[in-house]
């Protein structure tokens, strides 16, 4: 008998935490590989953040906390909806979780009933899809492309939605693709949603400061007041201010739906960690002079890496607006023998390949539900992503 309940059998591990250990396991054999596998800024904490860490430390802010935040960071996060997207929160719509998975998690057990279906655009971050399945949702795909930029026609979503639809996932800028969705897009989309009263809206702006050029981010609660009362608009501070590992996300929305998803922490991780927590207050509360010019750097990065896929034989990547991921396709190496001499019949064969020839970690397209690409994370430094994108160069040219 499995170990495993049904429940888990229908999901899989997170392929990008998969490719990340996988590129350790090999630098700790003192292999010579490049991982860029991890969603993860390169930048340190900024200082003003771990002092108050510290602080929170030293005062003895160690205890248990309300369920599902401070009131400290309620009204930071309040402060900052208001600041930057025109939204108005009060503390009691807001929810501070452990990570931007928890929110969705909770989100999604307080509310799905089995047969509720949830609509994912592709290409998709990969715990979507796996955290539907595990609330006991269906995950319906909504497929995008490159002709598309790799966003949601509104055509498209009305075709998709079915009376048994419960929520939509929107995220922009997008991971894996940093497609970002304009002003007007977010408006054609909610025109589509306001003839749908049965339809909720989660929408994942977790790298809302991290758009290039003139693109200015929007959000579709701010874009479309008339889905306020159904919108759940998620953040928190891993990539803006490089604190992955603090592990804070929150979200705002209405207050029934906040309820529901406190009584689902009550039972599963009760509050985020404290000191974590405080220091997010400082976060938000203190200067953000270092967001655009983190920001800038990586623009300059996306500009590296387009280019240089782009002189590889056989890969097309498109310029995102957004986030610090590109999502090239290799279909043009399909069929095709690698160096090693065996044929690339998918784009897990292509990374497969890709790592063991040149030693360079990326995620399939297949774990992100739109094949055949590949995904690489560019938050690391521009040598390392010059040296990455020539291994790149030279397996796409021994491709036979």
């Amino acid at each position: 008998m499995s170990l495993e309940s049904a429940a888990l059998a229908r999901v899989k591990p997170s392929a990008t935490l998969a490719a990340d250990a996988k590129a350790r396991e090999l630098k700790a054999q003192g292999k010579d590989v490049i991982g860029l596998a991890a969603g993860e800024p390169d930048f340190d904490t900024p200082d003003n953040i771990k002092d108050a860490a510290i602080k929170a430390i030293r005062d003895g802010k160690t205890k248990y906390t309300n369920v599902d935040g401070i009131p400290e960071l309620k009204e930071a996060v309040c402060a900052k909806f208001s600041r930057e997207n025109g939204l108005s929160y009060k503390p009691s719509q807001v929810n501070v979780s452990p990570g931007g998975k928890p929110v969705i998690w909770n989100a999604l057990l307080a509310t799905l009933n089995p047969g509720d279906e949830v609509i994912v655009p592709t290409p998709y971050w990969v715990s979507y899809w796996d955290i539907v399945l595990l609330a006991g949702g269906a995950p319906v795909a909504l497929a995008t492309s490159a002709e598309t930029n790799f966003k949601v026609r509104p055509a498209d979503l009305e075709r998709a939605i079915t009376p048994k639809t419960r929520w939509i996932i929107l995220n922009s800028p997008s991971n894996p693709s940093g497609a970002a969705y304009t002003r007007a897009e977010l408006k054609a989309l909610a025109d589509v949603l306001l003839k749908h009263p049965q339809v909720w809206i989660l929408t994942d702006d977790m790298y809302e400061h991290l758009v290039f050029g003139d693109f200015e981010f929007s959000t579709i609660a701010q874009v479309e007041p008339g889905l306020y009362d159904r919108t759940l608009t998620m953040n928190g501070v891993s990539k803006a201010y490089a604190m992955t590992g603090w592990r804070i996300g929150y979200a705002a929305g209405p207050e029934p739906l906040i309820n529901a998803m406190r009584k689902v922490m009550s039972q599963t991780t009760s509050n985020p960690a404290s000191i974590s927590q405080y220091a997010a207050v400082e976060a938000l509360n203190g200067t953000q002079a270092f967001i655009k010019p983190n920001a800038r750097l990586f623009e300059q990065r996306r500009d590296l890496v387009v280019a240089m896929l782009n002189q590889a034989r056989g890969i097309r990547c498109p310029t995102p607006e957004g986030a610090f991921y590109v999502y090239p396709s290799c279909q043009e190496l399909i069929g095709r023998t690698a160096p090693s001499g065996k044929v690339i019949a998918s784009d897990a064969d292509f990374a497969a390949e890709l790592l063991e020839t040149e030693g360079v970690a990326v995620v399939h397209g297949a774990a992100f539900g739109l094949s055949p690409h590949f995904r690489i994370s560019y938050a690391t430094a521009n040598s390392v992503l010059e040296d990455a994108c020539q291994r790149i160069q030279r397996f796409c040219a021994n491709v036979k």
